[in-house]
């Protein structure tokens, strides 16, 4: 069958009940494969090499109309980006989501700071463990989720020394190796 994301689940499972009404399952090949062509997912690559991630948490952003129509093309980018807590709220900063092309003078800032949502609890465990030394808050990926909602998946992450990035390149080359070994 067809790889299909968690959060797209539901709109396959439409599609499949509708399609015995037709003769034509080309029809349901279709409607999944232009649902994979729209995902949008932007990763921040640099954030595994540079980081070890200790606990994942999954946020709503708060974003503007020009924004969201930035992320759906996919003009995001994560590298610099790191959160932070005042007044008992995180928000991001430093993530650059691009201007809209088709935006007149109401378009957005690039660079500006962005309220993140999480649960009372979430956050207080964040702000806890954020405070210790070696911590921080990184966004790790970036997406849209099956109700059309911008959703920022953040990690709580301990940064790695030089020999830890070393060791990671090295696995990365022999795991790199053992594939293309298997695959002849």
């Amino acid at each position: 069958m067809f790889f299909v994301k968690k959060f797209q689940l539901a709109k396959v499972q439409f599609f499949l009940k509708t399609a015995t009404n037709y003769t034509n399952k080309s029809f349901v090949i279709f409607a999944i494969k232009v649902m994979e062509k729209n995902i949008i997912e932007i990763k921040n690559k640099r954030a595994s090499f540079e980081y070890f991630f200790v606990q994942t948490f999954i946020a709503g952003i708060v974003l503007r109309g020009t924004e969201i129509k930035s992320v759906r093309e996919g003009k995001v980018n994560l590298s610099d980006a790191y959160c932070l807590f005042e007044k008992n709220e995180l928000w991001v900063n430093e993530m650059h989501i691009s201007e809209y092309r088709f935006g007149s003078y109401y378009n957005h800032e690039v660079k500006r700071t962005r309220k993140l949502l999480l649960n009372k609890n979430e956050l207080r465990k964040l702000k806890i463990k954020s405070q210790e030394k070696g911590y921080t808050i990184i966004p790790v990926l970036l997406y849209i989720d099956s109700r059309g909602f911008a959703k920022l998946e953040i990690a709580l992450a301990k940064g790695k020394h030089a020999y830890d990035k070393r060791e990671t390149i090295k696995q990365k080359d022999t795991k790199r190796e053992l594939d293309r070994l298997m695959k002849y």
